[in-house]
């Protein structure tokens, strides 16, 4: 999306006026904004008119996983699974409403960046606790390699960004984890394929990522030359070109 700002919704506001979630590059992201384009915009413009302010619903996206995070740990992996429902969609909201309110602010997408990794590092230490204490091994060496592939996928895009590039890319990103689990933990039998394959995607996200930022680093340098006269880079935590990973599950 541009950087241009939706109008605030009024009593009159239609939901098809609302806007439709923002597109990731995961491989779930174009299915599930198809999918769920009318549902997110009757529940956030739901969410608007009641009056929740972004900071509201990310303290509730928080304390929904430290649900999680608890649930598993008892071994009720079936109530772990769909709490990870309401999960994502405040982690989805709290951005959308930040800027429907005009509210956006680097603060706000620090703070909900800093968030995502906690709720990745409850969600798969969790599972590791648990599934290590019940003696199933190699899912909890698949759930340990997940959390710790999905904590460097973030950290080579934050490292790539403050050295001036921007990287989006990632065939599993944070909504294709939250899919695989939400599909892996209610259903017996699924949460050792869900691992596997978060496993497998994710080691080939974080060498797609480290790839793209090496080469993309090496061609920006600090500035680009021409004809004689140096070229800004753009600026990555300017709020009109850096992306909102509450809005999208990203990262």
């Amino acid at each position: 999306m541009s950087g241009t700002r939706s109008e605030p919704p009024n009593e009159t506001t239609r939901i098809r006026d609302m806007p439709a979630p923002r597109l990731a590059e995961g491989v779930a992201a174009k299915p599930m904004r198809w999918a769920f384009t009318w549902p997110y915009r009757v529940i956030l413009l739901g969410v608007y008119r009641a009056g929740f302010r972004p900071w509201h619903l990310t303290l509730l996206g928080l304390v929904t996983n430290v649900w999680v995070g608890a649930s598993l740990l008892r071994g009720q992996f079936l109530l772990a699974g769909l709490l990870l429902i309401p999960a994502g969609l405040f982690d989805i909201l709290d951005g959308a409403v930040a800027r429907l309110r005009g509210e956006e602010s680097r603060w706000g997408a620090f703070l909900d960046s800093v968030l995502d990794r906690v709720a990745d590092v409850i969600l798969f230490g969790c599972l590791f606790w648990s599934l290590a204490g019940q003696d199933l091994r190699l899912e909890a060496a698949l759930a340990l390699l997940t959390l710790v592939i999905a904590l460097c996928v973030s950290h080579v895009r934050a490292e790539a960004e403050a050295a001036g590039v921007r990287l989006t890319e990632g065939y599993f990103q944070r909504l294709e984890r939250y899919v695989a689990m939400m599909i892996g933990l209610p259903i017996p039998g699924a949460l050792l394929p869900a691992l596997a394959i978060l496993t497998v995607l994710g080691a080939v996200t974080l060498a797609q990522r480290v790839w793209s930022a090496v080469t993309k680093v090496v061609a920006a340098g600090s500035a680009v030359e021409v004809d004689g006269v140096a070229v800004q880079q753009e600026d990555p935590t300017d709020p009109a070109h850096a992306t909102d990973p509450s809005a999208t599950l990203g990262a």
